[in-house]
């Protein structure tokens, strides 16, 4: 955190101003299209996430924010890395209508086996070689495995990007209702190897009647600068100081 936060200021310069854009938070939307993901579940993770971030509460959380506005790229992960929507300023209800938009349409690009370390180490590259500055970065990083087929590392990828400032989040997908939940200690797995960083936490995607209510949340806590903890903590102090 403290290592973007120099950078920021410090190419935060008039001159550079005029040729780069600036937001309050950087974040990749990193979603899962390995060989687990069929097209319709493809389709409803996208789904989900237009829902998402078109929800007043994540709006809200949006103007309410620091700058007034998010960077936000969706990207899908297995073997390769295919971005389903550039990055884009969210700062209002028609710029997460034009997100949302752009989200549903494209066809696949990414297929084949999982790769964690290089989705990891894709979003890193995305977020350090933009046109955007932000005093934060975030990772959203959704899965239902951690199975790591190809390519770096977990624990590899996790530490560059963790050495340069970024935070992962995490969304584990349990999916119970079809009968394929993706290991018992999935919550775990993602706990100890995925998330880090400042502020880091993870949300469980208990299965798709849940899926974007589940990412609604979390886009809501991303975006505030939130963990579970202190959101419900901010919540019982809003509730004491509003009783009689």
């Amino acid at each position: 955190m403290l290592i973007r936060l120099l950078l920021f200021l410090l190419l935060s310069t008039p001159l550079l101003a005029q040729s780069q854009r600036e937001a309050g938070l950087e974040l990749v939307l990193l979603a899962d299209a390995s060989g687990s993901i069929d097209p319709d579940e493809l389709a409803f993770q996208r789904q989900g996430y237009a829902l998402a971030i078109t929800d007043p509460a994540v709006v809200a959380a949006i103007q309410n924010s620091i700058y007034g506005n998010v960077a936000v790229t969706y990207v899908e992960w297995a073997s390769n890395k295919a971005v389903v929507v550039p990055w884009m300023i969210v700062d209002g209800p028609d710029t997460a209508e034009d997100f949302a938009t752009a989200l549903i349409g494209p066809p696949r690009q990414a297929y084949g086996s999982n790769a964690i370390g290089g989705a990891l180490l894709d979003a890193k590259r995305l977020i350090e070689q933009n046109d955007i500055f932000a005093p934060r970065a975030v990772i959203d990083f959704s899965g239902d495995s951690i199975r790591n087929s190809s390519g770096p590392g977990i624990a590899q990828a996790r530490a560059e990007v963790l050495a340069a400032g970024i935070t992962i989040n995490a969304l584990p997908i349990l999916r119970p209702e079809d009968g394929r939940r993706a290991g018992a200690n999935l919550e775990e797995e993602y706990a100890t190897r995925i998330i880090g960083g400042p502020g880091a936490f993870m949300v469980t995607a208990e299965g798709r009647t849940s899926f974007a209510e589940t990412v609604r949340r979390k886009l809501v806590l991303e975006i505030s600068g939130l963990t579970p903890d202190t959101y419900r903590t901010a919540l019982s102090d809003k509730a004491q100081a509003s009783s009689p």
